[in-house]
């Protein structure tokens, strides 16, 4: 059964670990770089306007949203939104995630393949990540073995869409990292922070990769036992 204390969940305790150090670290790295602020002193809005105009990129729109680290660009409207504690922050942290985002705009614009995969794939993540586990679990105690097969297709979507992120947002970082060098926007040093911060990001994507392999690890040996029943 597909319940918490299922032997098979014991696949999931690294996974599970490396999540809660991943936000540990984000956590940790951006407040401690929160702290330290840029020389030039330009907040992170103002340095991705700079950066994204630099790239031919002025129909892109800069907006806040509320929260914390809710900082995305999204393809479809052409807008980078930085965070409540990301927008107007000229903090190394600030400006390392805002430049990230601008990473993002670059590789739209560029046409990169791997966004263009990632972004191809979010309508089956999404109907993955809600439907994957109802039908497979239905049909692990309904010994329906086409709707297990369904359950773990969709659940190889979800996977999928985690893959792919992991080149998509690490090409973002080293894009981010390699424009605030070449424009002086951070000193060599303050890019050491920066990269911090990015660094411990990444872990995060990682971690929900690891995650979602380790799940569906799980649904197979979990279906493979009831066909073998």
């Amino acid at each position: 059964m597909l319940y918490p204390m299922d032997p098979t969940f014991l696949l999931l305790i690294p996974a599970l670990l490396l999540a809660a150090f991943a936000q540990m670290k984000v956590k940790s790295s951006f407040a401690k770089y929160s702290q330290i602020y840029a020389t030039r002193g330009v907040s992170a809005d103002a340095v991705s306007r700079i950066l994204l105009d630099n790239f031919g990129l002025q129909k892109v729109k800069v907006e806040r949203v509320p929260g914390s680290l809710t900082d995305h660009y999204d393809p479809r409207s052409k807008v980078l939104r930085l965070s409540d504690s990301v927008s107007g922050n000229s903090s190394i942290a600030a400006i390392g995630v805002a430049a990230h985002e601008v990473g993002h705009a670059i590789q739209d614009k560029e046409g990169y393949a791997p966004l263009r995969f990632r972004n191809a794939l979010v309508p089956l993540a999404n109907i993955g990540s809600t439907a994957a586990f109802p039908l497979f679990l239905i049909g692990l105690f309904m010994s329906m073995e086409p709707l297990l097969n369904i359950g773990i297709i969709l659940f190889a979507g979800v996977v999928a869409f985690h893959v792919i992120t992991l080149p998509v947002e690490f090409d973002a970082s080293a894009r981010a990292l390699k424009l605030l060098g070449n424009t002086g926007t951070l000193t060599k040093q303050e890019i050491g922070g920066a990269k911090s911060v990015l660094t411990a990001a990444s872990l995060t994507y990682i971690a929900a990769t690891v995650m979602a392999l380790a799940q569906l690890l799980r649904l197979l040996i979990l279906a493979n036992g009831r066909r073998s029943n």
